[in-house]
Formats: structure tokens, C-alpha cells, sequence
């Protein structure tokens, strides 16, 4: 009875299926002692913290890094207390280095973004969407196939929101039209992310594991087109064909901002073959990349603003030190007249979203150290059996964060079948559309959206992304037989 509870707590709170071995070897069972059932409760109250961000304004990075602290500190006394000195500091080094991996490829792709977006790559996108007049049931289809297409490039989040607005722009005062589109645009953003590395945090997770190579990925376009196809064939027939009155808006793409597309395309590349062919870690291919935005960046601050004389990183106060010249006024779209700076665009990174991770990852591996998720994962994998314990993660993740799953997931590493890999990339790729809260797209957009786009509004079309889910699903097992021998 108290491993049936512990494992339904561990998978309510999105702690899946996990670890062993923290990379410190073979992982003792601890999860009856007091120190590992505190840590337990530390993750839950924290994690509950996280859920609930919206409601209490605290950021979710603040709770996960200070229980992944706590629960160090916890794994390091237990094992101290065995006589065991090495254990601890073994396993929090290889959590460290899968933190950094993915810190560094995440920090290199969000700079792009932000630097494609000063540029205004994607304003000027919406503003053509906007400005074509067309009816409501073709900007539904519009912006839900652009969804699909960005988000493996530009990851679920930044595609959702750049949908999102141009729908809000188009609908206007039509609240039907905006809540069906933005479900249908977070739909298909989370379908495109899921099979491509680089369209959410958990493909991006199990491509540097290895677990799944980057031409693989695309095995689960078809069950992905589903996923989205089918809900948005049942909400489209609650869209009239009215057309709306075009909106003159004219926004142009500054100096380089082709060549930045052009540079990311290049850095993706990079990347891919640093994995592929050197068999590096993709971070490494990523910083790279990072490098020809650096070398571009001095290019476009030389090129627009000629009394800078070097390129020197900001000063405390967030100033470059070689601009000796009168504030610049500012500028259409809320950008001034500055040079482009590459440090700046590092700035705007995400930063909660980058602590959160490392919060995330440190608490799902100390509870690995204390055994708990080897427990979880025999439960799971081995009585339940791996097709419906990937279904599952799939419902987990639209009531908590994907990330935490799959990277318990990904911590045990049970033993399963190559099909049974790419089955829980899908479901954790695309299990968070059925409710607003079980994806960051859809989290954003209710915050853009506020009072409109809701959950509750999102809960009447469950149903139908339900049916896509459970599609996407029995295509998989169909067009990716192959897979599971």
C-alpha cells in the first residue's frame, strides 16, 4: 500500500518513471527513510508552488532551486551518514553536466530569437498576416499551419505567442473566433515542436540523451499532423467565413535580419553535425553558432552606429562603454536607435525559464539518489508495461510540466524498444494541449489573451484534442511498427 501511494504522489507531481543511477552508480533504496520521505515533500510543496505561479506572482525558478538545494543537502548527509563521501558528489556532477548541456544549447537558441525579433522578423510576419484580408475560417487554418511550421524551428512557445497575436489582431472583438484560434494555434504549436529537437525542452532532452537521432524525429511527423489535424477539423466548423476588415499595418525587417534567419539556419546545421558526425554535444555546435552571431552583431553595431568605436561588453548599469554619444531616441516598435548588441539579446534571454530547468533537473536527481524514482519506474514500466506508461506521461503532462517527466524518464532509462522512444516523445510532446495549463504555449497565450482565452474555455475543446491525442497515438503504433521490434 505505501509504494502504491508513493508512486501515485510521485506521478501526480510530474516526478515520473526515473532514476537509478544518478550517475554515481547503483542507487541504495532509501525511500523509507526520513530524510528521503522530507525531500519527497520538499519537490511536492515546491512543485505545487510552480503550479499555481500564475495565482501567487512567484517565478517558478525561486521554489525548484531552493528545494533542489535542500534535497542536496539531504542526499549528502544520508549518504555521509553511510560512510559514504563520494556517492553524493559523483551524482550531483553528472546532474551539473546534463544542466549545462542543455543550458548552453537553450541559451544560444533564445539569443537568436531575440535577436531575430529585434530585427523584426516577426513582427513583420504578423504584419502581413494581418494586412491580407482574409476571412476568419482561412486565418484559423493560417496561423494553426504557420504554428505547426515555426515551432520545430523557433520552439511551441515564441510560435505560439507570434500566432496568438496575429489572431487577437484579426479577431478583434469576435471572442469566439480568438478562443477557438488560440486553442488551434497552442494545438499546433506543441504537435510541430514534438518531432523536431529543437521544438520543445523534452525532444531537445532525448535527441542529446541519444536516445533518438535527429533524422528520427521525423518518423512522428505524420502521428504530430494528426494530433493537430483532427481537433482542428472539429473547431473550424465553429469558425464563420466572415471577413474582417484589413488591417493596414506596414512593418519592415531592419538591416540583417535575413542574414540572422540565414545564420540560425546555419547554427541548426552546426549543430546537427556536431552531434552526427564528430559526436560532440549539440551545446558545443550551438555556441558555435553563437560565435557567427557575435562576429555578425559587431558588423550591424559598426554599421549603425559609427561613433562606436570597439565592441566591449555592457557596464553595470547596462551601457556600452565605448557609445559616447546623447541617448538615443526611441525608436518604432519599441526599440531604440542603438547599435545591435549581442549582449543585450543574451540578457533578454529567458532566465526564470534557465533557473527553472536547473532546479527541475538537481530535484528529480536527488530524489533519483534516494531511490524513489526507480521505485516509480518499476511500477510503471514493468507492471503497467511501456505502451500505456508512455500513454500516461502524455495525460501527466497536461496537468504538470513535461519537463520534469521526461527527464525522469530519461534518468532511469528503462529499457524499451526504439519505437516505445519516439511513443514518449510524442506523448510528452503533445499530451499538454488537452488543457491551457499543461504547456508553457498555452500559459503564455492565456496571459496575452487574459479573460478571453481561459481554461475553462480551453476545457469545452478537450474532447476533441483528446480524440487527436489518442489518433496520433494508434498512427504511430501503425505507420512505426518497424520501430518496435
Amino acid at each position: 500500500m505505501k509504494k502504491l501511494f508513493l508512486t501515485l504522489l510521485l506521478m501526480l507531481t510530474g516526478v515520473l518513471p526515473a532514476a537509478a543511477s544518478g550517475g554515481g552508480g547503483e542507487v541504495l533504496d532509501l525511500t523509507g527513510t526520513g530524510l528521503g520521505i522530507l525531500s519527497l515533500i520538499i519537490f511536492v510543496a515546491a512543485y505545487s508552488l510552480v503550479i499555481f505561479e500564475e495565482q501567487l506572482h512567484l517565478r517558478k525558478s525561486k521554489p525548484v532551486m531552493l528545494a533542489a538545494g535542500i534535497i542536496w543537502v539531504l542526499v549528502a548527509i544520508t549518504y555521509v551518514g553511510m560512510g559514504d563521501t563520494h556517492t553524493a558528489h559523483t551524482a550531483i556532477k553528472h546532474n551539473l553536466l546534463e544542466y549545462a548541456e542543455l543550458f548552453l544549447f537553450l541559451l544560444a537558441a533564445m539569443t537568436y530569437i531575440n535577436a531575430m525579433d529585434e530585427r523584426n522578423v516577426f513582427q513583420a510576419l504578423r504584419s502581413w498576416l494581418v494586412s491580407r484580408g482574409f476571412t476568419l475560417r482561412v486565418v484559423f487554418w493560417v496561423t494553426g499551419a504557420l504554428a505547426f511550421v515555426i515551432s520545430p524551428l523557433a520552439d511551441n512557445l515564441t510560435t505560439a505567442l507570434l500566432m496568438g497575436a496575429v489572431v487577437m489582431a484579426v479577431g478583434g472583438s469576435n471572442r469566439k473566433f480568438v478562443v477557438v484560434a488560440c486553442i488551434n494555434v497552442v494545438v499546433a504549436a506543441n504537435a510541430g515542436g514534438a518531432f523536431s529537437p529543437f521544438g520543445d525542452i523534452t525532444t531537445l532532452m532525448v535527441w542529446q540523451k541519444g536516445k533518438v537521432e535527429f533524422i528520427e524525429f521525423f518518423a512522428i511527423f505524420l502521428p504530430s499532423l494528426v494530433n493537430w489535424i483532427i481537433p482542428a477539423v472539429i473547431m473550424s466548423l465553429a469558425v464563420s467565413k466572415e471577413r474582417p476588415e484589413a488591417l493596414a499595418e506596414g512593418v519592415r525587417m531592419k538591416l540583417g535580419a535575413k542574414r540572422i534567419i540565414f545564420l540560425f539556419m546555419l547554427t541548426i546545421t552546426t549543430a546537427v553535425s556536431f552531434h552526427n558526425f564528430l559526436h560532440l554535444p549539440p551545446a558545443t555546435g550551438m555556441m558555435l553558432g553563437l560565435g557567427y552571431l557575435g562576429f555578425f552583431s559587431y558588423y550591424l553595431k559598426k554599421k549603425e552606429h559609427r561613433s562606436t568605436t570597439g565592441d566591449q561588453p555592457l557596464d553595470i548599469l547596462g551601457h556600452n562603454p565605448d557609445e559616447h554619444v546623447e541617448p538615443p531616441e526611441p525608436a518604432a516598435h519599441g526599440h531604440g536607435t542603438q547599435g545591435f548588441d549581442l549582449f543585450r539579446k543574451i540578457a533578454r534571454a529567458e532566465w526564470d525559464t534557465l533557473l527553472f530547468f536547473y532546479g527541475v533537473i538537481l530535484c528529480v536527481g536527488g530524489l533519483g539518489q534516494f531511490g524513489y524514482l526507480a521505485m516509480t519506474s518499476a511500477y510503471m514500466y514493468l507492471d503497467l508495461g511501456p505502451t500505456t506508461a508512455n500513454i500516461i506521461v502524455g495525460f501527466l503532462s497536461a496537468i504538470v510540466d513535461n519537463i520534469p517527466v521526461m527527464f525522469a524518464v530519461l534518468t532511469m532509462d528503462p529499457h524499451m524498444s526504439h519505437g516505445q522512444w519516439l511513443l514518449v516523445t510524442l506523448t510528452a510532446g503533445v499530451g499538454g494541449s488537452m488543457l491551457s495549463i499543461g504547456s508553457a504555449a498555452g500559459v503564455a497565450l492565456m496571459g496575452t489573451a487574459r479573460g478571453v482565452y481561459t481554461f475553462g474555455a480551453h476545457l469545452k475543446w478537450s474532447w476533441a484534442i483528446a480524440l487527436g491525442y489518442g489518433a496520433s497515438i494508434m498512427v504511430h503504433l501503425w505507420v512505426n511498427a518497424s520501430y518496435f521490434h
